[in-house]
């Protein structure tokens, strides 16, 4: 039976954020994920967690500046030292919400660099972050995104990301799969996902088009959570999506699940 996290930069978002965790426990969730938790303190974040008996299962590495269209900085020579200091950022939150797992938005690919060495600066801070989230019991994940919600972005197909991983090297290096992104990007879902499951450390989820909730779209969202089960997949599967209407209103895909 899969198991669902809430992911709470998207849903919920009728409340302020620190409502969310609310929200999402009223609505059944026993997990939570969202993208970046560093606008909110630590120990804030960390109480929301105990007061609505939740998990924390994932977050991302911090990521340059996203207001300015950065969506990772793992890939750009020369701003070693920043990753790494987002990197121990990360770990002190991870330890205060007890998180298992942290996703590497890689970022977009730089231009007017050449392409060994922006592949050497990626497999370096791979294995630099690898080693240092396993110091600690946390894993570390990478993620392809679609180029067109993202254009540039590095890895958007999951035998890029399957290279890389060989490359690095690493055991504590796993995929974040989201099957909205993949979707756009090969389809096969169900085949890539049964070949790779050992790879995969995380597998979001949205319907497409729309990126809303399972049931809105194209996706055989029942198949798919069949097939994952049936390759021996136990982690948790995150909600990483828009919802068509309110957030309540559209969580009646999860009935047959709880």
């Amino acid at each position: 039976m899969p198991k669902f996290s809430a992911n709470l930069t998207m849903m919920f978002n009728e409340v302020e954020f620190p409502s969310r965790f609310e929200r999402a426990s009223i609505a059944g969730f026993k997990a939570v994920e969202y993208m970046f938790p560093y606008e909110w303190p630590k120990e804030q974040l960390a109480e929301e967690l105990e007061s609505h008996e939740l998990e924390q299962v994932l977050f991302n590495l911090p990521a340059g500046d996203w207001a300015a269209g950065e969506r990772g900085i793992a890939c750009i020579p020369g701003r070693e030292s920043e990753f790494k200091e987002g990197v121990e950022l990360a770990l002190t939150y991870a330890k205060a919400l007890q998180c298992p797992a942290i996703n590497c938005l890689v970022g977009l690919t730089p231009e007017g660099i050449a392409a060994d060495k922006v592949r050497q600066t990626i497999v370096d801070n791979l294995q630099f972050t690898a080693a240092a989230l396993e110091k600690k019991g946390v894993r570390l994940l990478i993620e392809m995104l679609n180029h067109n919600a993202v254009p540039g972005f590095y890895l958007v197909r999951t035998l890029e990301a399957l290279q890389l991983l060989e490359e690095v090297n690493h055991p504590n290096l796993r995929l974040q799969y989201d099957v909205y992104h993949m979707q756009i990007m090969e389809g096969n879902l169900i085949d890539t996902l049964s070949a790779h499951i050992s790879r995969i450390g995380h597998i979001q989820i949205a319907d497409n088009p729309g990126r809303h909730e399972p049931g809105t779209g194209e996706i055989n969202f029942p198949n798919v959570f069949a097939a994952i089960d049936a390759a021996g997949y136990d982690g948790w599967i995150g909600c990483e999506y828009i919802p068509a209407g309110t957030t309540e209103e559209g969580l009646r895909w999860l009935d047959p699940y709880q």
